[in-house]
């Protein structure tokens, strides 16, 4: 058993790295301060290919595993863009895998390059206000009628949608009633975003404030049937090859800003002087730092099982929901931690520890909370009734 990084592996992270080093603390310091979508820096890895590592090579990817995209995305949170950076480029890794796997070659040959070359941005549209976490329950419908389906209904907390060319879509194709189980009667569409049919209200909120969240309101909003991913009724099967992606790239992210965090921390703790020594002397001040690093490091032991189970082809549900909640948990402490270590000063942005305590909770809330999470192995792993 080798824990190792590969040499590939090695690789990647440091050519990643090198990109990230190019946009700096002052950039995404103005980012945090003035909004706007970092599109030099989407463009900076698209540009270097790293948009596509996991798509298959002959759609312009690179061909890569979830493993690698897992260190790819912590290099990116680690750098200093945090959550911003991360979710900048977050759905072009995992999210039109359902298209990679379900999609016809048309689809594939169609849908895939255009993202992968960064000519095309995507936003993921599944929560609903009244639904939340609860996917079967969706109300959001999509009747067909001829060639193409008619959309009615409103999403939720969607990101990039202000930016977005196109849109991974869930909607329900059967009424609830009608199916013989709630996962049924789904469908998953990938399509154009359209703004002149769809109305998008951008969420106000705490952090991330360059990577914009959404409402969107459709009304009979058209969707042509060869944009339907696989088959009628069979969207909550498909979107599940990317769920488990995602928490693992989630956590890798969380993974990435608690270790930002914990150098800012260190590096501070070393060179604040009060009393006529340096804070980071006091074990009041060591051992909370040291406990973050324990737990980051175990966290992310997790994400790289969780990586290595999915990239294998084995049952990853509860590696990869650990490994959310345990990363989400670490990051969130630590960047906690670099706040109060830094004193009155982690409350100024130009220390930036604070926009990492505000960015942090988004990997700890989505996509699954920390409670769902817990729910899902004390079912699945320890045989507990469903509590939910």
């Amino acid at each position: 058993m080798d824990f190792a990084l590969t040499d590939q592996q090695q690789a990647i992270r440091d050519a990643v790295a090198k990109i990230c080093a190019d946009f700096d603390d002052a950039y995404w310091l103005r980012k945090d301060r003035e909004g706007g979508f970092p599109h030099d820096f989407h463009k900076a890895l698209a540009d270097a290919g790293w948009l596509g590592i996991c798509v298959p090579e002959q759609y312009g990817g690179s061909g890569l595993g979830i493993t690698e995209a897992a260190i790819m995305m912590r290099a990116i949170s680690e750098s200093g863009a945090g959550m911003s950076g991360a979710s900048a480029v977050h759905i072009n890794v995992f999210g039109l895998n359902p298209v990679v796997v379900f999609g016809t070659e048309e689809q594939r040959r169609r849908m895939l390059p255009p993202m992968v070359e960064g000519r095309e941005k995507a936003c993921f549209a599944v929560t609903e206000p009244n639904t939340g976490l609860n996917t079967t329950q969706l109300k959001t419908r999509a009747v067909r009628q001829g060639d193409r389906y008619v959309v009615n209904g409103q999403k939720v907390w969607i990101s990039t949608a202000q930016v977005a060319h196109k849109i991974l879509l869930l909607a329900r194709t059967t009424p609830l009633e009608e199916v013989t189980s709630p996962t049924h009667g789904l469908s998953l569409f990938y399509t154009d975003l359209d703004r002149s049919k769809v109305e998008i209200h951008e969420i106000e909120k705490m952090g991330r404030k360059i990577v914009d969240s959404n409402e969107l309101f459709f009304a009979d909003y058209e969707i042509p049937v060869e944009d339907r991913i696989g088959e009628e009724g069979s969207g909550f099967q498909y979107i599940l090859e990317g769920m488990n992606p995602e928490r693992i790239l989630i956590a890798a992210e969380a993974v990435g800003l608690g270790r930002l965090a914990l150098s800012r921390a260190t590096d501070y703790a070393r060179s604040r002087i009060v009393f006529n020594r340096p804070i980071g002397q006091n074990q009041g001040i060591q051992h909370p730092l040291a406990k973050n690093w324990v737990e980051l490091e175990a966290a992310w032991l997790m994400v790289m099982s969780a990586a290595w189970q999915y990239d294998n082809g084995m049952p990853c549900g509860a590696a990869a929901n650990a490994a959310k909640y345990l990363a989400g948990e670490a990051g969130f402490s630590a960047c906690e931690q670099a706040v109060m270590t830094h004193g009155g000063f982690g409350y100024a942005k130009e220390y930036h520890v604070e926009r990492y305590l505000r960015e942090v909770l988004i990997p700890r809330i989505a996509p699954v909370s920390p409670q769902l999470a817990l729910s899902f192995i004390a079912e699945k792993v320890l045989g507990l009734a469903k509590s939910y």
